[in-house]
């Protein structure tokens, strides 16, 4: 499909296109193998200024918006998406910041920018997933500090992180109006980095559990205002599920590529499978949905782009692009056959990869909801 871009976000989108064949593609196999922080490959995001894409030029980023975000998440996650998972962190990381902090929070934004500070964000808890308001991480005002207490779970970059993002209870009494967000210091007394899952795929995140035990902290670490967290994260989510949805669509791209040029190179019965119409199908179908949704992220990203409201839309992308890619990179690998199922084939990672990103930011049942809530009320 021809992408129809500015002549900047065209550039961008080039540049993020070889960057992933030519330095992200021949070291991801053995990232997912390994499964080690891939600090080199971070840096190296960094050094080609793709963290800051979205980001106004003021704060010290491109200014290029959401749409030229989506672009390189595409290109970036068809090579790896742990690696593309590892740019959404720090692009959204520096735009919350931008927005939402205070002076001394902002001051954090050129060492994300450059790679120096790995930023996380800390919302999910072992009891509280999808109900936000259910989380029990509580922070008690004392004095001019902040004592924050909680176990937080699946943090991304947990392991690895220098600061992260706090969402906790200051008033426990007041639902998702009374969740606070806070910057804290990771090398922060009380704070311990706990248990790594054993994950299906996206293998390098170094995600784990953090632990918060009385940690103090100053009244300038609170993040925007008091109990307003929420809102923020729900605004942040609607920017993450575009980068989300673009993340399956350069895997769901990359599968169908595979399953191309494995089956016009393949034969039984005397032929390239390709040339049995099952085959072709389900191909046909890929490049449909495949370019079906790149129409849908696309558009949801300019909207954003030019300051409209886009949370239906968001939702609407990132629910039809991470289910279509959930099955199309199935009909991929049975495009490839036994060959398929072994680790020597790309198809093999992208199946185990791909299924997360109808869990991230939002699980699907939860995008129907909010896809069913918004269109209630234009329809009132």
């Amino acid at each position: 499909m021809q992408r129809y871009f500015s002549e900047d976000v065209a550039m961008i989108d080039d540049m993020a296109a070889r960057f992933a064949a030519d330095v992200i593609a021949p070291a991801a196999a053995a990232l997912d193998k390994a499964g080690d922080f891939p600090a080199d490959l971070y840096k190296a995001m960094a050094g080609q200024g793709l963290f800051g894409v979205a980001l106004e030029e003021e704060a010290g980023g491109s200014g290029f918006g959401a749409l030229a975000a989506c672009a390189v998440m595409e290109r970036l996650a068809g090579a790896s998406g742990a690696v593309g998972n590892a740019f959404a962190i720090p692009t959204e990381a520096v735009r919350v910041l931008h927005h939402h902090g205070n002076d001394t929070q902002r001051a954090l934004i050129p060492g994300i920018l450059a790679g120096e500070i790995i930023p996380s964000c800390a919302v999910t808890e072992p009891d509280a997933g999808s109900d936000v308001s259910a989380m029990r991480t509580r922070a008690v005002r004392d004095g001019d500090d902040w004592v924050i207490s909680g176990t937080k779970a699946w943090v991304t970059f947990g392991r690895v992180a220098d600061m992260i993002m706090v969402f906790a209870k200051t008033d426990p009494d007041a639902g998702y109006r009374g969740i606070s967000a806070f910057v804290v210091d990771m090398n922060t007394p009380g704070i311990s980095r706990g248990k790594s899952e054993e994950l299906m795929g996206m293998h390098g995140l170094a995600e784990c559990q953090v632990s918060f035990d009385e940690v103090r902290v100053p009244a300038t670490a609170l993040l925007g205002e008091e109990g307003r967290a929420f809102k923020m994260a729900m605004d942040n989510f609607n920017f993450s599920r575009l980068l989300m949805s673009a993340m399956a669509l350069g895997m769901a791209q990359a599968g169908m590529e595979d399953a191309m040029a494995y089956a016009t190179t393949r034969k039984q019965f005397g032929v390239p499978i390709f040339e049995h119409q099952a085959v072709q199908f389900m191909i046909a179908d890929m490049s449909k949905d495949i370019t079906a949704a790149r129409l849908m992220i696309h558009h949801a990203a300019r909207m954003s782009d030019d300051g409209l409201p886009y949370a239906l839309e968001a939702a609407q992308a990132k629910l039809f692009t991470t289910d279509m890619a959930q099955v199309h990179i199935s009909n991929a690998l049975q495009i490839h056959g036994g060959n398929g199922y072994s680790r020597e084939y790309r198809i093999e990672r992208l199946y185990r990869d791909v299924r997360l990103s109808q869990i991230y930011e939002g699980t699907n049942q939860i995008q129907r909801v909010i896809i069913a809530r918004n269109l209630e009320k234009q329809y009132q």
